[in-house]
């Protein structure tokens, strides 16, 4: 044993110590580097995002959701905005005025974050649409008619805020339940967000060619990149395959994307990765318009953060109870459509669950109409209890469920 190497030691430590403050300097100079460069990036994001406060613009506002023992539910009004001017029009053509909205989702999150309802409202659906304010004053009237001309209403003025609040003031009004955010995107923005992505892997069921959505699909697992996926969403007629030109069935081919794109974010750790979160945002931010607290890039990371649990059998779709009006042109609420909305309003799984699809039948209206939409119990997400969440889903795994 040698003792006398204590005084060495002595040394040694002194120049550990001076070497350790140079580092700690040097960490922490890079720590405040990234701090900066992190919140100038933050600061590009919600900059580009358009972030607007609908507040004066919003008549009514039901009850605040049940609050869960956990934390707050949280209803959020997704749109997708077909305006055809600039890079819009280029991609969708340059066929109409204003503004239209061919999807308009609900989005309610659990209080405790673990459940995730996807309701779709038909554009066809028959409502009464509330009248609408504009920023400067104007009122434009409502009336009876398709859920979707709230958003041209408010939209008639160009702006997209003005839009999603004509639809919030209608969502309030007939279904008696609060939104709490709202975000709308547009063509560019879509394309964006899932090329950021990587791309959508989808399961192809049929040979789809539609020449009016610029699509010739082959049958089978694929990855749809932004411009496939758009087209996809939108497609309503084919030259080939099984498209009827229905609204529900789109809805159908809509959830299935959505469904695809969280497993997608899950299997690139989306929800727990803020520097994921910032680039996926950014790729479509300048297509974005949300309210205030939505708009904020530090309150969409802590929302996916929250998120980041979810599983895709967490993941609950549905559309509004309907049926066919008389002519088979239109859709209305059944009675089951209150039982859903009542679980939306307290926090509930669903309870039903709208079934059927609108076949080709929907074209003609001649043949014999097939079985109305029902109501039957809807799936219980939670019931799987022994489901294990496990490492996150690959591409390869997700498209691998095509072929079994």
């Amino acid at each position: 044993m040698t003792r006398g190497a204590a005084p060495v030691r002595h040394g040694s430590r002194a120049r550990s110590q001076s070497i350790g403050r140079i580092l700690a300097v040097a960490v922490a100079a890079a720590l405040g580097f990234a701090i900066v460069f992190a919140q100038s990036l933050a600061s590009s994001v919600s900059a580009s995002i358009t972030a607007a406060d609908i507040d004066s613009l919003v008549s009514t506002s039901p009850d605040t959701p049940v609050e869960h023992t956990d934390g707050q539910p949280l209803n959020l009004l997704l749109m997708g905005s077909d305006v055809r001017t600039g890079e819009n029009g280029d991609i969708g053509g340059r066929v109409a005025d204003g503004m239209r909205n061919d999807t308009t989702i609900i989005v309610h999150l659990s209080g405790d974050r673990e459940r995730a309802q996807i309701v779709s409202i038909p554009r066809d659906l028959q409502v009464e649409i509330s009248d609408c304010t504009l920023y400067d004053g104007t009122r434009v009237g409502g009336g009876y008619g398709d859920f979707n001309v709230a958003f041209s209403n408010g939209g008639s003025g160009g702006d997209a805020a003005e839009a999603a609040a004509c639809v919030i003031n209608t969502v309030h009004d007939q279904f008696d339940l609060r939104i709490d955010h709202f975000a709308v995107v547009d063509f560019t923005g879509f394309i964006d967000m899932v090329d950021a992505l990587g791309g959508i892997p989808m399961c192809v069921p049929e040979r789809i060619v539609s020449s009016k959505a610029h699509l010739d699909l082959e049958p089978g697992p694929q990855v749809f990149d932004g411009v496939t996926a758009l087209n996809y969403a939108r497609l309503r007629t084919a030259e080939v395959g099984d498209v009827s030109g229905s609204d529900l069935q789109r809805i159908q081919r809509q959830q299935q994307l959505l469904e695809q794109t969280v497993r997608t974010a899950r299997s690139q750790n989306l929800f727990a990765d803020a520097a994921a979160v910032t680039r996926f945002v950014r790729a479509g931010a300048e297509s974005l318009t949300t309210d205030d607290e939505l708009g904020s890039l530090s309150y969409l990371g802590a929302l996916a953060y929250d998120l980041r649990g979810l599983r895709p059998e967490d993941l609950t779709f549905a559309t509004i109870p309907w049926e066919y009006t008389d002519d088979r042109l239109n859709v209305v609420m059944t009675a089951d459509a209150e039982l859903m909305l009542d679980d939306l309003r307290h926090d509930r799984p669903l309870s039903v669950a709208a079934q059927g699809d609108s076949t080709s039948e929907w074209d003609d209206g001649l043949a014999e109409p097939t079985e109305e939409a029902t109501a039957t119990p809807a799936p219980d997400a939670a019931s799987d209890d022994a489901a294990d969440a496990g490492e996150p889903e690959s591409v390869e795994d997700i498209l691998a469920l095509c072929r079994n």
